[in-house]
């Protein structure tokens, strides 16, 4: 896959998951934007086949719309600084960071749980006070998580109606 098409790939996931319809973005534009953004980069150089994709495997891993749409609220802010750090008065980089910020503002609560999961992953537990803090949110935590996966199943379990 070309970097170009790459690119044009991952915008238009990110456009499906956001709820935004091809009204909203124009993908011809952004194939345009694209290419000129290509040349800038000289993303055609042999280098960019080596490995494996930056993105696309990330959001493999993600299977649920919801889920989907957490990982690429992150990869769209991504996308966004990489073109802060180029020639913004480009009028193919600007049209690009404005398509992205329309999109970026259509997954603002997605990027504010992935805020959450970032925190989370950070969260120095060697504090005696914030033990004590976890240890007594343990049984709400594990109610949760019970509730979920209770939903979960109840969801799978019930009958399909045909919508005919």
């Amino acid at each position: 896959m070309t970097c170009q098409t790459y690119c044009l790939f991952v915008l238009s996931v990110i456009m499906i998951y956001s709820g935004c319809s091809g009204s909203a973005l124009f993908l011809g534009q952004l194939q345009n934007d694209i290419d000129k953004l290509k040349a800038d980069f000289n993303a055609s150089n042999s280098d960019v086949a080596d490995g494996n994709p930056v993105f696309i495997e990330k959001v493999k891993n993600w299977t649920e719309r919801n889920e989907k749409r957490i990982i690429l609220s992150q990869i769209v802010t991504l996308y966004l600084e990489m073109l802060k750090k180029t020639d913004m008065s480009k009028p193919h980089i600007k049209s690009l960071s404005e398509q992205l910020n329309t999109l970026r503002n259509t997954l603002s609560n997605d990027y504010k749980k992935f805020r959450d999961l970032v925190e989370l992953s950070n969260l120095q537990l060697t504090g005696l006070k914030i033990q004590r803090k976890a240890v007594s949110e343990l049984f709400s935590v594990l109610q949760k998580l019970v509730e979920t996966s209770t939903s979960k199943r109840k969801r799978s379990q019930s009958p399909k109606r045909c919508r005919c």
